[in-house]
């Protein structure tokens, strides 16, 4: 029988954290690859290997013992792969990167700024987009994007922990309309609505019920590609928003916006750097990976 590599590392991730969520996240995709893969693995054995409850996750015995055998070979297996890599190569040259303009982590600035310090002869492009296009076609490098919209054949590695989307208003806007203690009053109210692209329609606005996700198309007054005309519009009491908790958070923290519906604001797997799944990345990539790692 052929060796499945890539389903023993993710066995093994599994099930020396005892969860799907933490395997995922080590390996840097997302829950249901992770899921899928173990499902191929036990069907290729004929054997279950996990056990799987909606609260907790165990090894079968097969599961157990095929555990206690392989982890010492794998980790022997790094220890030799580790030794034989060059690593005299000094990352260089152009790092192309396209950026969703909400991952406010990665554009901050310390986090690339600090990886341009440690790697002077690497030259970054970012292009802040949030578009969805092909980025080996289109000649990046990597990507950050959330995890929910990256395909499941690209390496994914964690830029961020979860995150969640919240509606916000300012106090102003709040004084003269009240607030509303339900997503189906937002109806009601003003809105300010975000669209990544001139000829695409206004973002929905996402909540969970109940175990229950669902989206309310708002009919906003105002709409906007731009993310920071939507703040500052929102900071001047000009309606209710909605976008990314950690943008908003600086103008909470001031008391100049106000989260509202906050119970109805589930959060969710955050952002990732993700790239194609090649042999050999380029050290100037490995480069910013090891630096997004040790960032987190």
């Amino acid at each position: 029988m052929a060796i499945d590599l890539t389903g023993i590392s993710v066995f093994l991730a599994v099930a020396e954290r005892r969860s799907f969520r933490a395997a995922a996240e080590h390996l840097g995709v997302t829950r249901p690859a992770v899921s899928q893969t173990i499902r191929r693995l036990e069907d290729r054995l004929g054997v279950a290997l996990i056990q799987r409850t909606t609260r907790s996750v165990s090894l079968t015995e097969v599961g157990e013992q095929l555990f206690q055998r392989v982890a010492p070979a794998i980790a022997e297996v790094g220890l030799a792969l580790d030794a034989a890599a060059d690593q005299d190569s000094a990352p260089s040259g152009l790092l192309r990167l396209a950026v969703s303009s909400i991952a406010e982590r990665f554009i901050s600035g310390p986090l690339l700024a600090g990886f341009a310090d440690a790697n002077p002869a690497v030259q970054i492009d970012v292009t802040v987009t949030d578009e969805e296009f092909d980025i080996v076609a289109e000649g990046y490098d990597a990507g950050v994007r959330l995890g929910e919209v990256i395909d499941q054949d690209m390496i994914a590695i964690p830029v961020s922990g979860e995150q969640r989307q919240t509606v916000v208003a300012a106090p102003a806007y709040i004084e003269r309309f009240g607030k509303p203690s339900h997503p189906s009053e937002l109806a009601q109210h003003r809105c300010i609505g975000w669209r990544p692209a001139p000829q695409t329609a206004p973002y929905r606005w996402e909540f969970g019920e109940e175990g229950r996700e669902y989206d309310v198309a708002v009919d906003p007054e105002i709409t906007t590609n731009d993310m920071w005309l939507m703040i500052r519009t929102a900071c001047a009491g000009g309606g209710i928003t909605f976008g990314m908790e950690e943008t908003f958070r600086p103008y909470v923290s001031s008391g100049q916006l106000v989260p509202l519906l906050e119970e109805f604001c589930p959060p969710f797997a955050g952002f990732f750097l993700y790239f194609p799944n090649r042999r050999n990345l380029a050290p100037k990539l490995r480069a910013l990976v090891d630096h997004v790692k040790r960032w987190r």
